[in-house]
Parts: structure tokens; C-alpha cells; sequence
């Protein structure tokens, strides 16, 4: 949408502002912020933990990011629609990057921890505030022209991600795979402070719902926690665990509760009568669940099995993201032309089920070309599939919920993300144990299921080659389960409804209310309006 243009007191509106493209620009700065930083701080660990020590919290360096992330997304989304977009995004970027700096100054384990809270905090409000500007500036019949953008952000990151994260540890030192933040950071602020133009939102006088903020937290801590260490810190049927399924349950039943009495709900309950937005969150769940449970065993199966290098381990996973991208763009482009969307979350749903029987299919034997293809097939279908999700769950809500739409869609993909990553673990990790104390192996791997090349390296032939047999199983039980529950979303895409999506009608220029502020927006704005 070009730039909104203001009526003054006068009458005399100002100047448009600049084109759409430098804003989507300046939001993929901060997109990218977000999804690099757990890439490159994941290849700096081992030298973290050399020099602050603290082996035993190190899985928390994530797990606090990853807690603080979750459980402030929905929060921004709605902060963002009561109080305006652009200062909140502002904001989250300047919270990113005091917990960057902080976290690269810590001084032991406790601190780091703490920081990567703070730095989640941020994380939380940058994807929310990116979706729901693009959401805000570009109609929907015209998003898709941006969708290669965003998919290409995400191939750089995790391409680039682990790249950077050993450059940088190597010849400037791990406190530096947080500063590094700092410049991007500063661009991010500076060109979304300059390019981007919203209308100046009303203070709404509603209490912000504090109560609903903080049942929905706890909730989706005690589900994160749940996932993180359930089978690793602790038995599933542990006392901790139960605790904590509990009080996630009790909290999220009280969550919905206080949310049909809020004047202005963290996540309006009635988003959900709309059957596209909630079948989008189920397809979004599982895309999430899909998708981290690719990127963590499909490196891990070519380094152990196919005797891949770890330092180019992005490289590994090149097939699947230029699929990903190539397909989002040309998606995003048909979908700007026809405005026809419904056969996407279809074609996305079945070649990610396929992708997934494919890769559960590969053994020791499997060559790299072969698994390069598996993963293409995976790649188109999830490329079909990201961010036709956020577009038509924007689609199915009024202006006004746009911010929450986002956060939620968001946060079913992120927790769909943590249970992915915890089931297929958990089933990779008992079955690599089983086989290997099956084949007399399973002293080398006493305390864990995944050896680095290193290690590798210095088992005798026979145990690396029942290490090697233990690895491709593990394998294919987490993808064989993968794929059976990615199964639900194509059941879901099946259900969408094909809903015109928005951008066909004639902007309307705002006229001035009685107190000299511009009046509302009409839903659709076109692509041809400054931003």
C-alpha cells in the first residue's frame, strides 16, 4: 500500500511516501535478525561453554530464548493493534539488541541465560511485527508478490546461520555472534524509523488484559518445558512432567476463560470461529512440526551417515530451501494474479507428506544425490505452504485483529516447532540407544545419541558402522512419524474455503473526524498507495 496519505488541519495532505518495496526491505532486515540468531549462537556453543563453563544449564541458553519468544508473541501481536504498529516493532528491535550486547558482555552461565531471556523477549515482537506490517501495508491479493522475499530470508539464515556463527567464533570470538547484531540492528531501526508510514493509531482506553497476559504465559512455558525436557532432563511419566502438563492445562483452560470477559483479549476467542483461520493454525502447527524436525535430523543423518563435513552443514540443506523459495515465489505470484489460493495448501500438504515417506525411506546406503531429491520434494511442499498460511489467516480477520492473527498463527508454527523437535528427538534418540546396545555398541554412546565428527572419527570401524545403521534407523522412525502426522494437515487444507481475498476495491482517501484525525481505513488497500 504507498503511503497513507494524512489530512492535516488545513486540509493540505502530505507528500506520498516511499514505495512499498524499501519498507519490505527494511522489514526483512529485522525478519532476519530474528532467524539468524539462533543459527549462529547454536554454532558458538561448544566455545561458550569452554570459556564460561556451566555444561549443565547449557541446553537453557536455548530454552530460555526459545520460552521468552513463545510466550511474548501473542503479547506484541496484540500491543501492536491497541496501541499502534510502528512503535511497537520499534520497540522489540531495541529490546533485541539490549539483550544482544548483554548477552556478549555475560560473564558466566547464569547471565548468559538471563540475557537470551531478554533477547527472546525482542525475538517475540520482530516475525509478529513484520507479519502484521505486511499484513497492514499490502492487501492481500497482492502479498504473494513478496513471498519469495520472505522465503529467501529464511534460506539465507539457515544457510548462512551456521556459516557466519563459526567465521565469527573462529576469528573474532563468541561474544561477537551477539554483537554482530548490533549493525544489522541499527539498519533495521533506522531505515523502518525513515521509510515506514502507518496511521496514527487512537489510544484505546480498554485496560490491556494483564491477567489473560500471564495465564497465557505460564501456559506456554509449562508446554515448552513440557517438550524440552520431557525424555531428556526427565521421564515423560516423572513427577516434574506431570506438574508441569498440569499447570500448563490448568492455566490455558483458565486463559480461555478470562479471555470471554476481557474488553481487549490477548487472542480474541471469535478469530477462531472463522474456519480458514483456524484450519490455517492447525496446517501452521504441523508446517512448524515438519520443518524443525527436518533441519535438525536431516544434517545430522548426512554428517553420520554420509560422511558430510559439520562445517558446512547450512550447505546441507541447500536442496530443500531453493525448492522452498523457488516454489513460494511462484505460489506468491499465481496467487497475485488469480487471487485463487485454496490448491496451494492442497499441493503443499500432499508433497510434504511425500517428502517426509521419502526421507524415512533412506538407509546407509542412500546417496546424497538421492537424498538431495527427497528434501526438494519436502522443500516444495513446505514452500507451498509458509507463508500461504500467514496470508490466508490475515485474510479471514478484520483490520483490527490483524496483530493478533499473526501472533497466533505465529505461535501454533512455533509451538508446532517445539513438539516436533521433542517427538521426533525423543523417537531418534530410543531408537539410534536400542540399535546400538542391540549391535554391542551402546557404550559408545552411554550418555547420547548423537556423536560429533570428531568423535565419529575415533570409534573402532565396527561400532561406527552400528553407529552409523542406529543413525539412519533413528531416522527413518522420525520421519515415518513425521509424515503420519502431517497427515492432519492435509485433512485441514482439504477443508479451506476458497474466500476472494481482499485488495480489489478502490482505496478511499481518509477524510478528517471532527477532531482533525484522519478517520478509518477501509480494509482493502491497494498496492499502488505509498507506504
Amino acid at each position: 500500500m504507498t503511503d497513507l496519505v494524512k489530512a492535516t488541519a488545513g486540509g493540505k495532505a502530505e507528500p506520498p511516501a516511499r514505495s512499498v518495496r524499501v519498507v519490505v526491505l527494511a522489514l526483512m532486515i529485522a525478519m532476519l535478525l530474528a532467524m539468524l540468531d539462533n543459527l549462529i549462537v547454536g554454532t558458538a556453543m561448544p566455545t561458550i561453554v569452554g570459556d564460561l563453563g556451566g555444561m549443565e544449564h547449557l541446553s537453557w541458553v536455548v530454552t530460555a530464548y526459545t520460552l521468552a519468544t513463545a510466550a511474548s508473541t501473542p503479547i506484541w501481536g496484540k500491543l501492536g493493534d491497541m496501541y499502534g504498529r510502528k512503535g511497537i516493532f520499534l520497540t522489540s528491535i531495541v529490546i533485541f539488541l539490549i539483550g544482544s550486547v548483554l548477552s556478549g558482555m555475560s560473564q558466566d552461565m547464569g547471565q548468559l541465560i538471563g540475557f537470551r531471556a531478554v533477547q527472546g523477549l525482542g525475538a517475540g515482537g520482530l516475525m509478529v511485527g513484520v507479519m502484521a506490517i505486511i499484513g497492514d501495508l499490502v492487501p492481500p491479493r497482492e502479498r504473494g508478490r513478496y513471498q519469495g522475499m520472505m522465503a529467501g530470508v529464511m534460506a539465507i539464515a539457515m544457510i548462512g546461520g551456521p556459516l557466519v556463527g563459526g567465521t565469527i567464533t573462529d576469528h573474532l570470538g563468541w561474544r561477537w555472534s551477539f554483537y554482530i547484531n548490533l549493525p544489522l540492528g541499527a539498519v533495521a531501526l533506522a531505515m523502518v524509523t525513515a521509510v515506514l508510514h502507518l496511521p496514527r493509531k487512537e489510544r484505546t482506553k480498554a485496560k490491556a488484559d494483564y491477567l489473560g497476559a500471564v495465564l497465557l504465559t505460564v501456559g506456554i512455558t509449562a508446554i515448552v518445558l513440557v517438550t524440552t525436557w520431557g525424555g531428556t532432563e526427565y521421564a515423560w511419566g516423572s513427577a516434574v512432567i506431570m506438574e508441569l502438563v498440569a499447570l500448563g492445562a490448568a492455566s490455558l483452560v483458565g486463559f480461555l476463560f478470562v479471555e470471554t470477559k476481557a474488553a481487549e483479549p490477548i487472542v480474541p476467542l471469535h478469530i477462531f470461529r472463522n474456519r480458514n483461520f483456524t484450519l490455517m493454525s492447525v496446517v501452521g502447527f504441523m508446517a512448524g512440526f515438519v520443518m524443525f524436525g527436518a533441519v535438525l535430523f536431516l544434517p545430522l543423518y548426512q554428517q553420520s551417515v554420509q560422511g558430510a563435513s559439520a562445517t558446512n552443514s547450512g550447505l546441507l540443506l541447500l536442496p530443500m530451501l531453493l525448492a522452498m523459495m523457488s516454489v513460494s515465489l511462484i505460489a506468491g505470484r499465481v496467487t497475485t494474479s488469480t487471487g485463487k489460493y485454496k490448491v496451494f495448501p492442497i499441493a503443499g500438504s500432499i508433497l510434504m507428506v511425500t517428502g517426509l515417506f521419502l526421507l524415512s525411506t533412506m538407509d546407509t546406503g542412500t546417496t546424497r544425490l538421492t537424498s538431495g531429491l527427497y528434501m526438494a520434494v519436502l522443500g516444495a511442499g513446505m514452500g507451498f505452504l509458509m507463508q500461504i498460511t500467514m496470508l490466508v489467516a490475515q485474510n479471514s480477520v478484520e483490520l483490527k485483529d490483524m496483530g493478533v492473527a499473526s501472533s497466533t498463527t505465529t505461535l501454533f508454527r512455533t509451538l508446532g516447532s517445539s513438539f516436533g523437535v521433542a517427538i521426533m528427538g525423543a523417537l531418534f534418540t530410543g531408537r539410534v540407544q536400542d540399535e546400538m546396545t542391540a549391535r554391542g555398541g551402546g557404550g559408545a554412546i552411554a550418555k547420547s545419541a548423537q556423536l560429533d565428527a570428531a568423535s565419529l572419527a575415533q570409534l573402532p570401524a565396527p561400532v561406527r558402522e552400528a553407529y552409523e545403521y542406529a543413525v539412519a534407523s533413528g531416522t527413518h522412525l522420525a520421519f515415518l512419524v513425521g509424515g503420519s502426522v502431517a497427515v492432519v494437515a492435509l485433512v485441514a487444507a482439504l477443508f479451506v474455503k476458497e474466500v476472494p481475498l481482499r485488495g480489489t476495491a478502490k482505496p478511499e482517501v481518509p477524510t478528517p473526524d471532527d477532531d482533525g484525525t484522519a478517520a478509518a481505513r477501509p480494509a482493502a488497500v491497494q498496492q499502488s498507495q505509498a507506504v
